[in-house]
């Protein structure tokens, strides 16, 4: 009779074993994302490449100088396609997708919807396929809604940096955003849409009233969630695999005058993230509250503008950031000029200050 302690070894062995054996398959699989499987022969690839080519377009096709369509912000799958679509209009993605279905039968040529290139695992890029290059589907302009519920119907190519300094002109701007804005509306909303202002109005795709989108089959079909829900909320985040956002009808709101920004630096884990919960449950604190770890980094106090008093030089030197594990809590209040008072009090500053090391702030 074996021993309970032979047993249990026996037992984690085999635990052991399953689990270097799914973490191989999981390899394998990972690998196969970013080896494609599809070798289309250099016959078939003619065939395609004149049929592509006797489409009628507003825009172009270009066979030549793809290798920048096979690079994405992972930087670890690299697939060269057949050719790069760069569309005038969303007749040119959808008679280009239609085609595409309708060949289908004779190949496995793949499409995808490219933007700014900040996908990972190869989202945007297509072996042997066609990439349909969204930064060219600029048009038509921006149109802005005012009222009770302002919007902006835009094209899914546009850059959310440009979405913010037109709706600006007039006001207002997006709800909710990414950190970086140099990314297409398309790409991020075929994602999610995560910044600081998530946790009061959600991702970006939360605060979508109505998108346009070209379909597997080249129908263009305008969706929301009264109105062809299903698709709706399958591209919404769907990474791209239930269409291609054409046009997107954002919501707006009515753009802060000014904006305290407030970064607090911890040492301890369990403080920062106690701190960010409580803010992040509360009512009426910050308009944007985001966390993130710094590790490594130098030259802190040098770079941030710091809110240690200059005449307690001795407070500031205590503070050395070279080699250690950091963690950062970054805030936000709106605040219009006619209430300065109000934007040093009353919204957990005290909290931030009392538990932090170091705090720097901009206006």
């Amino acid at each position: 009779m074996k021993s309970p302690t032979q047993f249990l070894f026996k037992q984690k062995h085999i635990l052991l074993k399953l689990l270097i054996f799914i973490l191989c398959i999981c390899s394998i699989n990972r690998s196969n994302n970013c080896c494609n499987q599809h070798f289309a022969t250099p016959s078939s690839l003619s065939l395609i490449n004149l049929s592509l080519k006797q489409l009628k377009l507003e825009g172009y096709l270009s066979f030549e100088e793809l290798n920048h369509a096979a690079k994405d912000f992972g930087n670890r799958c690299h697939f060269l396609p057949l050719a790069i679509l760069y569309p005038k209009s969303v007749s040119d993605i959808s008679s280009t997708i239609k085609h595409v279905f309708e060949i289908g039968t004779i190949t496995d040529l793949t499409v995808a919807a490219r933007g700014h290139g900040h996908s990972l695992e190869g989202q945007a890029q297509a072996y042997q396929g066609l990439v349909i290059n969204m930064e060219s589907l600029q048009e038509p302009a921006m149109h802005f809604k005012n009222g009770e519920l302002p919007y902006v119907d835009v094209s899914a190519g546009e850059l959310w940096i440009n979405v913010l300094h037109e709706s600006l002109k007039l006001g207002l701007a997006p709800k909710s955003w990414t950190d970086y804005l140099h990314l297409t509306v398309g790409g991020t909303l075929s994602n999610a849409g995560i910044s600081g202002q998530a946790f009061k109005h959600g991702p970006q795709i939360n605060n979508v009233y109505q998108l346009e989108v070209v379909t597997g089959k080249g129908e263009v079909i305008t969706c929301s969630e009264e109105r062809n829900a299903d698709l709706f909320y399958g591209v919404l985040g769907g990474l791209g695999q239930f269409g291609i956002i054409t046009k997107a009808r954002i919501a707006l709101e009515t753009a802060p005058k000014k904006v305290k920004w407030i970064r607090v630096l911890y040492s301890d884990f369990a403080t920062f993230s106690n701190d960010q919960e409580n803010l992040i449950s509360s009512q009426g604190t910050f308009d944007y509250i985001e966390g993130f770890v710094i590790i490594n980094s130098t030259g802190l106090l040098n770079n941030w503008r710091s809110t240690f008093n200059p005449k307690d030089p001795l407070l500031a030197s205590n503070f050395s950031s070279e080699g250690r594990v950091l963690f950062c809590l970054e805030v936000a209040k709106y605040f219009n000029p006619e209430d300065t008072d109000s934007t040093n009090q009353h919204f957990g500053l005290d909290l931030l200050v009392k538990q932090a090391k170091f705090t720097v702030d901009h206006e």
